[in-house]
This record gives structure tokens, C-alpha cells and sequence, in this order.
């Protein structure tokens, strides 16, 4: 397995917001991770790249522990992460954006082609490379993101709400882009979405959360067959879980 989540733990404070949770990542693999809003699915994201320390249990990346590395290290590593709302930088172009994505490496020359190909792919930013972000569409920051995300020369990308606030037809396109990288580059994708239905046209296996904990996981055929789906949107989980959640609110 590429990455590994053994047991983990994520409090906030007083919030258990990851509560033993197990998951894996093989290479070449889009998993996608589903629950309400609160589940845990962002801070799982957050503590597999260090940006929320673990209270307990292991992140294993390519067979190393990684669970006290720092973040810079996890990046160097391969691990990168297209946060929700993009967190592009306004004001600085597009461009520079895109240098933003390269700030570990020191192979100026590949950087320079790998940004004409991201040209390439997406004509929009192109056009507009020495304009600030601030020009783009909700769907062109997107895509933005995810550029600055492929410069990093990901192993593993994380994807947290990639369509959230897009119009149907941008978020179409953000998820044909996810498939193309996938099956034609073999990208290994973490998939955060509450999209439910697309993300399970895409991903190859599931995880849904519900109060932190795994309440169920499978391929996709599975997870639309079980109950749990629809327990951990509409709130018809188990009875313990709901008097837990009484005494303890979870994060997302």
C-alpha cells in the first residue's frame, strides 16, 4: 500500500473530531472518504499531511512512518494537498501561483516545462498566466489549484471538496480532469467530496465517515447497497453513536 492510516486519532480541544480511524491508498487507486458535514473527512486529510497532529495512531507513506514528520517533509515526500476553497493567493499571478507549487524543488528547468504543460492543459490560464488569480472563475481557480498541486510532483494528491460551490458544468470538468489523472498519469487520489454519486463514479474503493469513526467501506457498488451511506447524511446512525455525539461534537 502507498498510504496507510492505522488507528487514528484527532481531538480539537474537547472535539474528537478522527476517532480510530483505518484506511489505505494503494498506488494508481482513487479512494474516496464521504460523510456529513462533521464527519472528520477534512481533518483526516489534515492530519495525513501533519497540519493536525495526531493524538494517536500511525500514518505509514511508502512504508515509512511518517506520523511525526513535519509537514514541509511530507510535502517534499509526495504528499500534497488541494485544500477546500482552493487557498489560492489572490494577488499574485497565476503564474506565481504556479511557482508556489515548486518551492521545494530545485530543477528549474523541469518546473519551467511542467508549467508549459500545465499550460497546455488548461488554455484559460494560459491566456491570463501574468494576471492576478483574482480574474479567474470559481472553476478556473480550481483548476489553478490543482496545477500548483501537480508542479509539487505529487505521489499522492489529496483532494478536499474539489467541486464545491462550481456550477454542474465546472464541476464536470474538475472531475473529468480527476479521472484523466488518474487513468492516464496513474495519480494515487485521496478524494474528499460531498458529491456523493460522482465520487463514487470515479473512485475505485470508499470510506464513509460518521462521527469520526468508519461506519462502512467498499467498492462503490457496495457502498450504495448499505445503509450506512444514508445513515451518515441523514443522521440515522447507530443509537450509540447518537448519544455519544450528545456528549461530544465531532469536526469536519
Amino acid at each position: 500500500m502507498q498510504l496507510e492510516v492505522h488507528e487514528l486519532e484527532v481531538r480539537y480541544g474537547r472535539v474528537h473530531a478522527v476517532r480510530g480511524v483505518s484506511a489505505t491508498l494503494d498506488r494508481g487507486e482513487i479512494v474516496a472518504v464521504l460523510g456529513a458535514n462533521g464527519a472528520g473527512k477534512s481533518s483526516l486529510l489534515r492530519a495525513v499531511l501533519g497540519l493536525a497532529r495526531p493524538c494517536g495512531g500511525t500514518v505509514i507513506f511508502d512504508g515509512r512512518d511518517i506520523t511525526q514528520w513535519p509537514t514541509s517533509v511530507r510535502v517534499r515526500s509526495g504528499l500534497i494537498l488541494v485544500p477546500e476553497g482552493r487557498r489560492i493567493v489572490m494577488t499574485l499571478t497565476i503564474h506565481e501561483n504556479l511557482l508556489m507549487g515548486a518551492f521545494h524543488r530545485r530543477d528549474h528547468r523541469a518546473v519551467a516545462a511542467e508549467i508549459g504543460d500545465i499550460y497546455a492543459r488548461f488554455p484559460n490560464l494560459a491566456a491570463r498566466r501574468h494576471n492576478p488569480a483574482s480574474v479567474l472563475s470559481g472553476g478556473e481557480q480550481q483548476m489553478l489549484a490543482i496545477g500548483r498541486a501537480l508542479i509539487a510532483r505529487p505521489k499522492v494528491m489529496m483532494l478536499d471538496e474539489p467541486s464545491l460551490g462550481l456550477s454542474p458544468r465546472l464541476s464536470n470538468e474538475v472531475f473529468a480532469l480527476i479521472r484523466e489523472l488518474n487513468q492516464q498519469a496513474g495519480q494515487s487520489i485521496l478524494l474528499v467530496e460531498q458529491n456523493t454519486q460522482r465520487a463514487l463514479e470515479l473512485a475505485d474503493r470508499a470510506y464513509v465517515l460518521e462521527l469520526g469513526r468508519v461506519a462502512m467501506e467498499g467498492p462503490p457498488e457496495r457502498i450504495l447497497a448499505g445503509q450506512a451511506l444514508q445513515a451518515a447524511y441523514l443522521g440515522h446512525g447507530r443509537a450509540s453513536d447518537r448519544r455519544g455525539d450528545a456528549r461530544t461534537t465531532s469536526a469536519t
